[in-house]
């Protein structure tokens, strides 16, 4: 084990045997078991083996997080009624929306679940994780007890983040309008730009989000 920086402290393998399984912490890519300890401001908490961060706690991180589910809940509502993007060509044009593009199939009853995977993974998982996050942080934030099903809703969420395709879709949609740009003229409409700050705040939120700090404020 190499010697830890000033601002990453020392995480020994524990002894399982005598050590209270509640004060224990594994690395959710290694799987590595160590003795949690609370670092100091600013400072991490990395597994010796792999390096992933284990625990970075942040000041006033909660009160961001809840500010960016909030945007989140905002931007997506909003761009899943605004024009995404419009197509000219041939003298004709088209525009649509997030919502014409998760429903394209729903006319046919054979890609129904197509249909309904296609909103829910660009429109419904994001916004459903987004108000769980509120759910459980808002009375932590403001010194409250936990709401009730707190654990139960933060356990939700984590399992629904791979599953939160909305900054996907946007890539990807970027990566199509792209390709296609030579055969017609395309201009991006408002619920493009809202994907793309979608993009920059989801990666803003990982940042924030120190998992072990939000599970020890909902254990006591």
């Amino acid at each position: 084990m190499t010697a830890p920086s000033p601002t990453e402290p020392d995480l020994s393998a524990p002894d399982l045997s005598a050590q209270d399984l509640s004060e224990l912490i594994a690395c959710p890519q290694c799987d590595a078991v160590y003795r949690a300890v609370q670092p100091a401001p600013r400072a991490r908490a990395v597994c010796a083996r792999c390096h992933t961060v284990l625990i970075a706690p942040q000041r006033q991180a909660g009160q961001r997080l809840i500010a960016v589910a909030l945007t989140v809940v905002v931007l997506i509502c909003a761009a899943t009624l605004t024009p995404f993007l419009e197509v000219e060509a041939g003298g004709m044009s088209n525009a649509t929306s997030v919502l014409d593009a998760a429903l394209a199939f729903a006319g046919r009853p054979l890609l129904l679940v197509l249909t309904l995977a296609v909103a829910a993974l660009i429109v419904f998982v994001p916004v459903l994780r987004a108000l769980l996050i509120l759910y459980v942080l808002t009375p932590i934030v403001f010194d409250r007890p936990p709401a009730r099903h707190a654990r139960a809703a933060f356990r939700l969420s984590e399992t629904l983040r791979p599953w939160s395709m909305a900054e996907v879709f946007a890539i990807g949609c970027a990566v199509a309008l792209v390709k296609i740009s030579d055969l017609a003229h395309v201009a991006f409409g408002p619920a493009f730009w809202m994907f793309s700050a979608l993009v920059i705040l989801i990666v803003v939120q990982d940042t924030f989000m120190c998992r072990y700090s939000v599970w020890r404020s909902l254990d006591r």
